[in-house]
């Protein structure tokens, strides 16, 4: 595979949600926001996604779907998408990671790789 051709870059940004988080229920509610840009030479579109969501007591749950919030954006050489979504865990700490599979206008099917990244409560942490 072509890295200069196909070369998508994820990253994200993760926020604990207090006010809809309930820790006397093991309810942990984050937020993260997902900027992809298409740095590659070839224009791209996010076809599925495929989430990988561990929390601090080793239980591990997978999410796959057709696009992200209910698009499947199409990115031109240079163009960026960026939204928010979310999750709850049953523990204050946890870690995400999956892929975006991506069809290139020539053709070609590749992964953009979401490396892990994690939820946090922050109260945790003191």
């Amino acid at each position: 595979m072509d890295s200069e051709r196909y070369n998508i870059q994820v990253s994200v940004e993760s926020h604990f949600i207090e006010k809809e988080s309930n820790p006397e229920q093991s309810r942990y509610v984050f937020a993260y926001t997902v900027t992809i840009v298409n740095q590659g030479s070839v224009p791209a579109k996010l076809l599925t996604r495929h989430w990988v969501i561990s929390d601090a007591d080793g239980r591990t749950q997978e999410v796959r779907g057709e696009g992200v919030v209910g698009e499947q954006p199409y990115l031109q050489p240079g163009e960026g998408f960026r939204y928010t979504s979310g999750t709850i865990l049953d523990t204050p700490l946890g870690v995400m990671q999956g892929a975006y599979q991506m069809l290139a206008d020539d053709g070609e099917h590749f992964d953009a790789i979401i490396a892990p990244f994690r939820l946090v409560d922050p109260r945790v942490l003191h």
